[in-house]
């Protein structure tokens, strides 16, 4: 097929001719009625005549043939008469038979009486019978009621124990929710009056921690000020400072410090944290180091890393001395939360 030049204009092919195509499905349409007519007249043939004789196979005997019919006989000749002979004395006459005696016949009154008192029995027998069968039905109607009542006994008696059965068990549910109810106001007051006891008990124990901490205070208080004095009159002086007069930029004594309280310090929480909290511990010491007061001047702002830090300088206690044997009276103690990643 020749292609158009580009940029020609798309014009429509022409449609082909029919005539082939009818030609063609014209000549299919004989073929297969020729097979068909091949096929109808093979198939078609002759049927067999079939010929039979029916015989009766049941066994007749034949009829015997007729014989000729016998001569006539011959006549015999007649005989001479023979006399006639006496004829016999006569039977005597039989014996009297002995008469038998027969019911005089019926007259028809009896016969209606009769009659009469047999229907009388009959309609005795019926009204009898009547008479039974409504005193069996009358029975019957009696054992019926008798059974209805007893059927009726049963009912009333299973109903009556089932709403016994009911009430009892309304009355044990009732009798439960009171248990219940009962059991839950033992449980709370028993639980107010333990809460109670225990609030008495703890502010008891409050009270003590508090009297034992003031004392020990107290304690610790005197022995300071008496310690401070007794320095400050070895050294010739009554001041009353509250630190030492050591060397402040003493890095081995801070890291040293550091360090103890650091190893003593163990925080279990999340470090991972924005920024970086830091939590500042005013500690007061004795001149041996050990700890008097450790008290909280700047939160972290997470409590239980403060917590874990005063405990740490707590454990500390005795803390490291200067190289020359002397120790900071008051030291301010920071921690960083980064400082223990």
């Amino acid at each position: 097929m020749k292609q158009a030049p580009a940029g020609a204009p798309y014009r429509v092919p022409p449609e082909p001719s029919r005539l082939p195509a009818f030609l063609l499905a014209v000549a299919v349409h004989a073929v297969l009625l020729g097979f068909l007519w091949i096929g109808i007249s093979w198939q078609t043939k002759t049927p067999v005549a079939v010929e039979a004789e029916v015989w009766d196979m049941s066994v007749q005997s034949a009829a015997a043939p007729e014989l000729p019919p016998e001569p006539a006989p011959e006549p015999e000749p007649q005989p001479e008469p023979e006399p006639t002979p006496a004829p016999p004395p006569p039977p005597p006459p039989p014996a009297p038979e002995p008469e038998v005696e027969r019911p005089a016949p019926t007259p028809p009154d009896i016969a209606l009486q009769r009659e009469k008192q047999r229907k009388e029995e009959e309609a005795k027998k019926l009204a009898e019978k009547r008479e039974a069968e409504k005193r069996e039905r009358a029975l019957e109607e009696e054992r019926e009621r008798k059974r209805e009542l007893a059927e009726q006994k049963k009912r009333d008696e299973a109903e009556r124990k089932q709403k016994e059965l009911a009430e009892k068990k309304a009355e044990e549910a009732k009798k439960k929710e009171a248990e219940k109810l009962a059991e839950a106001k033992k449980k709370e007051a028993e639980k107010k009056e333990a809460d109670k006891l225990a609030a008495a008990e703890k502010k008891k124990e409050a009270a003590a921690k508090a009297k034992a901490a003031a004392a020990e205070a107290a304690k610790l208080e005197k022995f300071r000020q008496d310690e401070l004095k007794r320095m400050a009159g070895a050294m010739g002086s009554s001041g009353t400072a509250a630190k030492s007069t050591g060397p402040k930029s003493d890095g081995g004594y801070i890291a040293a410090i550091t360090a103890a309280i650091k190893s003593n310090t163990a925080y279990p929480g999340n470090t991972d944290v924005p920024g970086n909290p830091k939590a500042v511990f005013r500690v007061e010491q004795l001149p041996t180091g050990e700890i008097m007061s450790v008290r909280l001047v700047k939160s972290s702002g997470v409590p239980e890393f403060d917590r874990a830090v005063e405990n740490g300088i707590k454990k500390a206690s005795p803390l490291p001395k200067k190289k020359d044997g002397t120790v900071e009276r008051t030291l301010d103690v920071n921690f960083s939360m980064k400082d223990y990643d």
